[in-house]
Protein backbone atom coordinates (compact mmCIF):
# COMPACT_ATOMS: atom_id res chain seq x y z
CA UNK A 1 0.00 0.00 0.00
CA UNK A 2 1.58 3.04 -1.08
CA UNK A 3 1.47 6.14 1.72
CA UNK A 4 -1.51 8.12 0.26
CA UNK A 5 -3.29 4.86 0.16
CA UNK A 6 -2.38 4.76 3.89
CA UNK A 7 -3.19 8.18 4.57
CA UNK A 8 -6.47 7.52 3.27
CA UNK A 9 -7.31 4.16 5.40
CA UNK A 10 -6.03 6.36 8.55
CA UNK A 11 -8.37 9.07 7.86
CA UNK A 12 -11.26 6.61 6.71
CA UNK A 13 -10.90 4.39 10.60
CA UNK A 14 -10.39 8.23 12.12
CA UNK A 15 -14.08 9.14 10.72
CA UNK A 16 -15.38 5.60 11.52
CA UNK A 17 -14.41 5.70 15.07
CA UNK A 18 -16.07 8.73 15.64
CA UNK A 19 -19.09 7.92 13.89
CA UNK A 20 -19.21 5.05 16.66
CA UNK A 21 -18.97 7.41 19.72
CA UNK A 22 -21.85 9.83 18.15
CA UNK A 23 -24.07 7.41 16.88
CA UNK A 24 -24.31 5.15 19.93
CA UNK A 25 -24.31 8.55 21.85
CA UNK A 26 -26.96 10.22 19.88
CA UNK A 27 -28.65 7.72 17.49
CA UNK A 28 -28.96 7.70 13.99
CA UNK A 29 -31.62 10.86 13.20
CA UNK A 30 -29.90 13.28 15.81
CA UNK A 31 -26.62 12.65 14.88
CA UNK A 32 -24.80 15.43 12.30
CA UNK A 33 -22.28 15.08 10.27
CA UNK A 34 -20.56 18.27 11.31
CA UNK A 35 -20.54 16.30 14.38
CA UNK A 36 -18.56 13.49 13.41
CA UNK A 37 -16.14 15.83 11.79
CA UNK A 38 -15.58 17.61 15.00
CA UNK A 39 -15.17 14.92 16.52
CA UNK A 40 -12.30 13.33 14.27
CA UNK A 41 -10.40 16.51 13.38
CA UNK A 42 -11.64 16.22 10.31
CA UNK A 43 -13.74 18.52 8.08
CA UNK A 44 -17.18 17.73 6.68
CA UNK A 45 -15.93 18.01 3.25
CA UNK A 46 -13.12 15.42 4.29
CA UNK A 47 -16.25 13.75 5.57
CA UNK A 48 -17.95 13.44 2.51
CA UNK A 49 -15.08 12.74 0.14
CA UNK A 50 -14.77 9.14 2.16
CA UNK A 51 -18.28 8.63 2.42
CA UNK A 52 -20.93 9.81 0.19
CA UNK A 53 -23.76 10.52 2.65
CA UNK A 54 -24.17 9.43 6.13
CA UNK A 55 -26.32 6.65 5.45
CA UNK A 56 -23.24 5.02 3.47
CA UNK A 57 -21.26 6.13 7.07
CA UNK A 58 -23.56 3.98 9.08
CA UNK A 59 -23.96 1.21 6.29
CA UNK A 60 -19.71 1.29 6.99
CA UNK A 61 -19.78 1.45 10.52
CA UNK A 62 -22.21 -1.30 11.00
CA UNK A 63 -20.01 -3.21 8.82
CA UNK A 64 -17.04 -3.08 10.39
CA UNK A 65 -18.24 -3.66 13.67
CA UNK A 66 -19.85 -6.56 12.46
CA UNK A 67 -16.43 -8.01 11.30
CA UNK A 68 -14.82 -7.52 14.27
CA UNK A 69 -17.41 -9.47 16.55
CA UNK A 70 -17.17 -12.06 13.41
CA UNK A 71 -13.58 -12.33 13.96
CA UNK A 72 -13.68 -12.26 18.00
CA UNK A 73 -16.27 -15.28 17.63
CA UNK A 74 -14.33 -17.36 14.72
CA UNK A 75 -11.38 -17.38 17.04
CA UNK A 76 -13.46 -18.37 20.15
CA UNK A 77 -14.57 -21.35 18.05
CA UNK A 78 -11.18 -22.28 16.56
CA UNK A 79 -9.84 -23.02 19.58
CA UNK A 80 -12.84 -25.44 20.57
CA UNK A 81 -12.74 -28.98 19.60
CA UNK A 82 -16.50 -30.70 18.90
CA UNK A 83 -19.44 -29.53 17.73
CA UNK A 84 -21.19 -29.10 20.79
CA UNK A 85 -18.23 -27.18 22.39
CA UNK A 86 -18.49 -24.76 19.43
CA UNK A 87 -22.01 -24.14 19.41
CA UNK A 88 -21.07 -23.54 22.79
CA UNK A 89 -18.04 -21.07 22.38
CA UNK A 90 -20.21 -18.66 19.44
CA UNK A 91 -22.85 -18.05 22.04
CA UNK A 92 -20.65 -17.14 24.75
CA UNK A 93 -18.75 -15.06 22.34
CA UNK A 94 -21.64 -12.90 20.72
CA UNK A 95 -22.92 -12.24 24.00
CA UNK A 96 -19.91 -11.40 26.25
CA UNK A 97 -18.45 -9.28 22.91
CA UNK A 98 -21.59 -7.13 23.29
CA UNK A 99 -21.42 -7.18 27.22
CA UNK A 100 -17.94 -5.48 27.17
CA UNK A 101 -18.54 -2.93 24.10
CA UNK A 102 -21.88 -1.02 24.80
CA UNK A 103 -21.31 1.26 21.96
CA UNK A 104 -21.13 -1.83 19.37
CA UNK A 105 -24.24 -3.16 20.75
CA UNK A 106 -26.28 0.33 20.95
CA UNK A 107 -24.70 0.73 17.06
CA UNK A 108 -25.21 -3.17 15.96
CA UNK A 109 -29.20 -3.79 17.87
CA UNK A 110 -31.09 -0.73 18.95
CA UNK A 111 -30.44 2.10 16.12
CA UNK A 112 -34.05 2.66 14.76
CA UNK A 113 -34.32 2.38 11.47
CA UNK A 114 -36.73 3.80 8.84
CA UNK A 115 -35.84 3.24 5.40
CA UNK A 116 -35.76 0.05 3.26
CA UNK A 117 -31.79 -0.51 2.93
CA UNK A 118 -31.40 -0.01 6.55
CA UNK A 119 -33.90 -3.03 6.87
CA UNK A 120 -31.47 -4.23 4.62
CA UNK A 121 -28.51 -3.67 6.26
CA UNK A 122 -29.43 -5.05 9.70
CA UNK A 123 -30.24 -8.26 8.21
CA UNK A 124 -27.19 -8.56 6.33
CA UNK A 125 -25.16 -8.25 9.29
CA UNK A 126 -27.64 -10.86 11.62
CA UNK A 127 -27.41 -13.24 8.81
CA UNK A 128 -23.71 -13.17 8.82
CA UNK A 129 -23.71 -14.45 12.74
CA UNK A 130 -26.88 -16.71 11.98
CA UNK A 131 -25.11 -18.40 9.70
CA UNK A 132 -21.88 -18.81 12.02
CA UNK A 133 -24.01 -20.12 14.20
CA UNK A 134 -25.79 -22.21 12.01
CA UNK A 135 -22.40 -23.47 10.31
CA UNK A 136 -21.91 -25.34 13.85
CA UNK A 137 -25.10 -26.46 14.37
CA UNK A 138 -24.50 -28.26 11.17
CA UNK A 139 -21.83 -29.78 12.29
CA UNK A 140 -22.72 -30.70 15.89
CA UNK A 141 -25.84 -32.59 14.08
CA UNK A 142 -23.38 -34.40 11.50
CA UNK A 143 -20.98 -35.97 14.18
CA UNK A 144 -24.18 -37.26 16.11
CA UNK A 145 -23.30 -34.78 18.78
CA UNK A 146 -27.43 -33.39 18.26
CA UNK A 147 -30.42 -34.53 16.83
CA UNK A 148 -31.53 -33.63 13.29
CA UNK A 149 -32.93 -30.05 13.23
CA UNK A 150 -33.97 -27.07 11.46
CA UNK A 151 -30.79 -25.19 12.15
CA UNK A 152 -31.66 -21.85 9.99
CA UNK A 153 -34.74 -21.72 12.60
CA UNK A 154 -32.66 -22.40 15.58
CA UNK A 155 -29.91 -19.82 14.26
CA UNK A 156 -31.96 -17.30 14.25
CA UNK A 157 -34.31 -17.84 17.51
CA UNK A 158 -31.01 -18.04 19.16
CA UNK A 159 -29.94 -14.83 17.91
CA UNK A 160 -33.11 -13.41 18.56
CA UNK A 161 -33.04 -14.54 22.35
CA UNK A 162 -29.35 -12.98 22.15
CA UNK A 163 -31.38 -9.35 20.89
CA UNK A 164 -33.77 -9.46 23.04
CA UNK A 165 -31.72 -9.76 26.56
CA UNK A 166 -28.86 -7.41 25.36
CA UNK A 167 -31.46 -4.65 24.30
CA UNK A 168 -32.98 -4.92 27.71
CA UNK A 169 -29.53 -4.95 29.21
CA UNK A 170 -28.60 -1.14 27.43
CA UNK A 171 -31.59 -0.11 28.50
CA UNK A 172 -32.08 -0.92 31.90
CA UNK A 173 -28.75 -2.36 33.23
CA UNK A 174 -30.91 -5.74 34.38
CA UNK A 175 -29.86 -8.32 33.92
CA UNK A 176 -25.80 -8.00 33.81
CA UNK A 177 -24.98 -9.57 30.61
CA UNK A 178 -21.63 -11.37 31.95
CA UNK A 179 -24.13 -13.21 34.51
CA UNK A 180 -26.44 -13.64 32.56
CA UNK A 181 -24.11 -15.61 29.45
CA UNK A 182 -24.36 -18.80 31.17
CA UNK A 183 -28.21 -19.25 32.44
CA UNK A 184 -29.13 -18.42 28.13
CA UNK A 185 -26.63 -20.79 26.98
CA UNK A 186 -27.76 -23.32 29.08
CA UNK A 187 -31.40 -22.27 28.11
CA UNK A 188 -30.49 -22.76 24.32
CA UNK A 189 -28.30 -25.85 24.58
CA UNK A 190 -31.87 -27.31 26.13
CA UNK A 191 -33.51 -26.34 23.54
CA UNK A 192 -31.68 -28.79 21.33
CA UNK A 193 -31.69 -31.42 23.97
CA UNK A 194 -28.02 -30.56 25.67
CA UNK A 195 -27.20 -30.55 29.24
CA UNK A 196 -24.55 -27.77 28.81
CA UNK A 197 -22.57 -29.22 31.78
CA UNK A 198 -22.41 -32.62 30.39
CA UNK A 199 -20.37 -34.13 27.52
CA UNK A 200 -22.78 -35.22 24.70
CA UNK A 201 -23.86 -38.49 24.06
CA UNK A 202 -22.05 -40.35 21.32
CA UNK A 203 -24.49 -41.88 18.64
CA UNK A 204 -25.91 -45.14 19.29
CA UNK A 205 -23.80 -46.94 16.67
CA UNK A 206 -20.70 -45.56 17.94
CA UNK A 207 -21.68 -47.21 21.09
CA UNK A 208 -23.10 -50.12 19.55
CA UNK A 209 -19.82 -50.77 17.57
CA UNK A 210 -17.61 -50.10 20.51
CA UNK A 211 -19.68 -52.40 23.11
CA UNK A 212 -19.20 -55.60 20.02
CA UNK A 213 -15.68 -54.93 19.80
CA UNK A 214 -15.21 -55.27 23.47
CA UNK A 215 -17.09 -58.45 23.22
CA UNK A 216 -15.16 -59.82 20.37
Amino acid sequence: MCPRDRAKRRTQERILDAAERVFAEKGYHQTLVDEIARTSRTSKGAVYFHFPSKEALFAALMDRLAARLLREVEGAIAAERGGVAKVRAALEAVTRRLARHRRLAKVLLVQSFSSPAFVRKRLEVLERFAGLVRAQLDDAIAEGSIAPVDTAVVAHAWLGAVHELVVRWLYTGEPPLERAVPELTALLLRSVGLEPASEPERPSSTKTREQKQGQS
